[in-house]
Order: structure tokens, then sequence, then C-alpha cells
């Protein structure tokens, strides 16, 4: 059992930066791939970029290749997602997970969401 809390949402100007993060509590954080997804009002959540267990591989949506960054620090349980070049259309609520599988990633644990508003 793995417990997931984001936190370091807020509120940025376009162009502008933030990173979020997710601390891991319980028992297996370094033997899950973790991703982060994201929801905005409307509309499906959707996977914005995943990592393996071991943090070699990460994996990103096209909408934010280049701009986002995925990454882990399994000695300190925690998951990051740097978010550079904020665009508007990046406002969601932005989710962790942790889960199983690579090309087929199945999240099993979910964070509680961390609110990211890209405005000016």
């Amino acid at each position: 059992q793995v417990q997931l809390v984001e936190s370091g949402g807020g509120l940025v100007q376009p162009g502008g930066s933030l990173r979020v993060s997710c601390a891991a509590s319980g028992s297996g954080f370094s033997i899950y791939a973790m991703g982060w997804y994201r929801q905005a009002p409307g509309k499906q959540r959707e996977l914005v970029a995943r990592i393996s267990s071991s943090g070699e591989m990460t994996n990103y949506a096209d909408s934010v290749k280049g701009r986002f960054t995925i990454s882990r620090d399994n000695a300190k349980n925690t998951l990051y997602l740097q978010m550079n070049s904020l665009k508007p259309e990046d406002t969601a609520v932005y989710y962790c997970s942790a889960g199983v599988g690579w090309t087929n990633y199945g999240p099993l644990y979910w964070g509680q969401g961390t609110q990211v508003t890209v405005s000016s």
C-alpha cells in the first residue's frame, strides 16, 4: 500500500515555471513506475509524464514534451514534475500515481491532486 500526497501547485503567469512534488509513504515506492496525470475542467484525465521504477526511462505526452521533466528520488520517496514555459492550457489539477507496467502503464494508487493555474 502506498499513500501519495502532492504539493507545490499554485498560480503562475504564462511562460513561468513551477515544480510539483509527490511524497510517498508506505512500502515499496521504489518498485513502482510513477506517473503524473492532469485533469482540466470538463476534460478527461490525461497522462502527461511517466517514469520507470529506477528512473532510467521517461515518457511524455506530446503536449508537454520539451517543457516538462519528470524525476524521482527513491531515497526520499518523492516524485517531481518540473514544468517550464507554462501555458494557460496547462491549467488543471495534477495528480501523481504509482502503478505497474510501462508500455501499458496502469495506476494503482492516486494522490489527492494539486491545482496548477496558469494565468496573467
